[in-house]
């Protein structure tokens, strides 16, 4: 016989085991007649219904965790794409067309995954098989066999479902395991990648210098008439470059080592206000900064994150840069703001990788690390909170520096 002249769906309907097919909203969307039969209900009352709305558990019984352990089995399935096991459930079901009425049934459960052309589950296949009336007959057994031989029997039957349970809860903690190792897994090679990336990215932004040191002190070595002066400004822009480099890399390391700076209270307004003395900007500023914003900080690195990011501003400004600083709802908030060309929305997450730099920043400042925002990131991040892109209504870029206000 081909192919195409079996009834697959015919095939379905007529399995010999209780079968269901699941959406990712566990509700059914195919049940065979078998199913239909076990659930004690007909295919349109089973079809494109909720399973737990189906089934729910029994609220007479304290105890029940059947809806729990299925839900559990099934969410694995749609999480690895991994078939799954339940040993023995007990699982009340209602009866049919008398509400509320439940009577007691014991099941074994396997959830498979059905994988959708992109490769990702679309559907589980809910098998079960009922065991009810395994364990009814021992129970009746016990009323035609003599005294020991009874009480062997009851305790066969309670060590079966304990030791099924105590199974079921042991898969259930090695499911755990292995998602947790998983998570680790993944975060290891993600550090690895990251820190392959890292080592490459140094390494070019070093021989960039490096290089340029090289040549012009070559070029003065072999050419007796060259201007000394003005090789070695050369040379100093080069050295302050590699300078602002490693001072990057050690900032760098210390928040990636975790080492903590010594904090203390800081009025973030008047911070603001010491460091745009201590800088020169190409661009006016505008500032009107509350003061009395406190926040819990390492002054020397909070001077920094402001730095970078006053720096930014003032490169990618056209005519002035604004800084607010004020409380909202339990946060120092610090705004900073440009009337450059802005930030595209794909772009808000990318500029604060380490090494990024946009093809205007490599044309208004082509000896930068790509460093600055990744570093001020990182320290707000350290302290607590959160520094992102924000749309700018006015046009231009807007950086949000939100910190925990210190406790009074």
């Amino acid at each position: 016989m081909e192919d195409s002249e079996i009834d697959y769906a015919a095939v379905f309907r007529a399995g010999p085991s209780p079968t269901a097919l699941l959406d990712g909203d566990f509700v059914i969307v195919a049940a065979n007649d078998a199913y239909c039969r076990t659930s004690g209900r007909p295919p349109e009352e089973t079809i494109g219904k909720p399973l737990f709305d189906l089934f729910p558990d029994d609220p007479s019984d304290p105890d029940s965790q059947g809806a729990h352990v299925l839900r559990s089995s099934v969410e694995r399935v749609l999480k690895t794409g991994e078939r799954d096991v339940v040993a023995l459930l007990k699982y009340n079901l209602e009866r049919p067309g008398r509400p509320g009425e439940f009577e007691e049934r014991y099941w074994s459960e396997v959830a498979a995954p059905v994988f959708g052309p992109d490769g990702k589950v679309e559907l589980v296949i809910h098998q079960v098989e009922e065991v009810t009336g395994f364990l009814q007959r021992l129970r009746r057994a016990r009323g035609v066999v003599e005294t020991g031989t009874r009480a062997e029997l009851e305790a066969m039957e309670s060590h079966i479902y304990a030791r099924s349970q105590e199974l079921q809860e042991f898969n259930e903690r090695l499911q755990q395991a292995h998602e947790q190792q998983r998570k680790i897994a993944a975060s290891l090679q993600e550090a690895v990648e990251r820190q392959r990336r890292f080592v490459s990215d140094v390494s070019h932004d070093l021989r960039n210098p490096l290089t340029g040191l090289q040549l012009r002190l070559e070029e003065a070595l072999s050419d007796p008439e060259v201007d000394v002066r003005e090789v070695l400004h050369s040379v100093l822009r080069d050295a302050q470059r590699l300078n602002d480099l490693v001072s990057d890399l050690l900032e760098l390391a210390r928040l990636d080592a975790h080492k903590d700076a010594p904090c203390e209270p800081v009025d973030l307004g008047v911070q603001v206000e010491e460091e745009l003395r201590r800088h020169a900007f190409k661009h006016r500023v505008l500032t009107c900064p509350d003061r009395g914003v406190v926040v819990r900080a390492s002054r020397i690195r909070l001077s920094r994150l402001l730095a970078n990011l006053l720096t930014n501003a003032d490169r990618h400004a056209a005519r002035r840069i604004r800084i607010i600083v004020e409380a909202r709802g339990g946060e120092a908030v610090l705004e900073v703001l440009d009337d450059g060309s802005g930030i595209p929305p794909e772009e808000r997450e990318r500029i604060f990788e380490r090494f990024h730099r946009s093809e205007e920043a490599r044309r208004k400042d082509p000896g930068g690390t790509g460093l600055g925002l990744a570093i001020a990131r990182e320290i707000a991040e350290a302290h607590g909170g959160r520094l992102y892109a924000a749309e700018n209504p006015s046009g231009g870029a807007r950086f949000v520096l939100r910190l925990p206000l210190a406790d009074r």
